[in-house]
């Protein structure tokens, strides 16, 4: 009887406390829908507003850092039960979320941070063309949310000839003097940008957009300046390569438009008048090379500059031999006297119509040996 009454009295005190405390002005302790955490622990005054001299009491661990956890609210009341903490308003909560908070670091600025670490030191260039490997395969790295400071190397070490590296880190931290340390291993190795053939391409291929690709590779693997893959497309290779080869500057030209021995259109201009006939190259070209041609009709070598492929362009009279009559005007000028006008129309006739006999062929090389001569003496 004794014990049924001192149960029904505890009861009704339970009940009364948070209307007296209302009546005094105290709040009473209210448990929380969501929560967040900064340490490894939650805390009666991480759950419970108004906790007063209980909040410090720890009751759970801390989920993993930057994860959420639930409660329900049956559990977390039994648990502070057991802490001795009662009379705690829930309302209508079914579940309590707990999170805990982190910093996070970013793979791609754990690669940034050993690169600016290791950037112009140890033979190496600028951290945008050292790329990184860690030992262990890592990820985001999640950090206790009070590691605010940045990372900061304070021992580095580098080995040039299998590009090992090992670098220590420090983080300064908010709640602790100490900073948090970090250490990294890996390789890191300087590349560079060059174009690589996609498939096997011979000499005399003309590169196309889908022949070339733009890849990273070990600045070691390409020997003298790489080539980009704008730079390459349109251009000949000097030589045959495989697919996979990085292209150097000095593995491409411009595309050969004229070849060796090769029949080609020989174009004569002058102002107000332009002629075509046919001719055989002495050398090969690309566009906009100048290169000596065998006029096949006068069987005269003449110089003229490729501006197509099997054409060449003559800009007025480009002869090897100089013509007679030119030698002789010059050679008879006095020094106050002006050059007669040139015959142009005659001047082509002489380029373009073959000799009619073979006195004339003689007689149009005299000069050149006179010439010839004249300089010996």
């Amino acid at each position: 009887m004794i014990r049924t009454t001192l149960v029904t009295l505890s009861v009704l005190l339970a009940l009364a406390l948070p209307a007296q405390a209302a009546d005094d002005g105290i709040a009473a302790p209210t448990l929380r829908a969501n929560v967040t955490v900064t340490s490894d622990v939650v805390r009666v005054g991480d759950l419970i507003d108004n906790a007063g001299s209980s909040a410090l009491i720890p009751i759970y661990r801390s989920p993993d850092l930057g994860t959420t956890g639930a409660l329900p609210v049956a559990q977390v009341l039994s648990v502070l039960r057991a802490k001795q903490v009662i009379g705690v308003m829930t309302g209508d909560i079914k579940e309590v979320q707990v999170t805990r908070l982190a910093r996070t670091i970013a793979s791609k600025d754990l690669e940034n941070a050993v690169a600016s670490a290791l950037e112009h030191r140890f033979g190496l260039g600028d951290a945008a063309n050292i790329t990184i490997t860690f030992d262990r395969g890592i990820s985001d790295m999640r950090l206790d949310a009070s590691n605010t400071g940045s990372l900061q190397a304070v021992a580095t070490r580098y080995d040039a000839r299998g590009g090992r590296f090992d670098i220590a880190f420090e983080i300064s931290n908010d709640s602790n003097p100490v900073p948090t340390k970090l250490r990294m291993t890996g390789t890191a190795i300087e590349t560079v940008e060059v174009a690589v053939l996609t498939r096997d391409i011979d000499r005399s291929e003309m590169l196309k957009s889908s022949d070339v690709a733009q890849e990273r590779r070990p600045k070691a693997d390409v020997t003298g300046e790489p080539a980009s893959r704008e730079r390459t497309v349109g251009m000949q290779l000097r030589r045959a390569m495989r697919a996979g080869t990085p292209i150097r500057v000095a593995d491409i030209a411009k595309p050969e438009f004229v070849s060796r021995d090769q029949s080609v259109t020989v174009i004569y201009e002058v102002p107000g008048i332009y002629l075509t006939t046919r001719g055989k190259a002495l050398e090969g070209g690309a566009e906009g090379d100048t290169v000596s041609v065998l006029n096949l009709q006068t069987k005269r070598t003449l110089t003229g500059v490729v501006t197509g492929r099997g054409q060449v362009t003559v800009q007025g009279a480009s002869q090897s031999a100089p013509m007679a009559a030119a030698v002789e005007q010059t050679s008879s000028l006095k020094r106050d006297e002006a050059p007669a006008p040139v015959d142009t129309a005659a001047l082509l006739r002489s380029l373009v119509q073959a000799p009619a006999s073979p006195a004339q062929v003689a007689e149009a090389q005299i000069p050149q040996a006179r010439v010839s001569q004249a300089q010996a003496k």
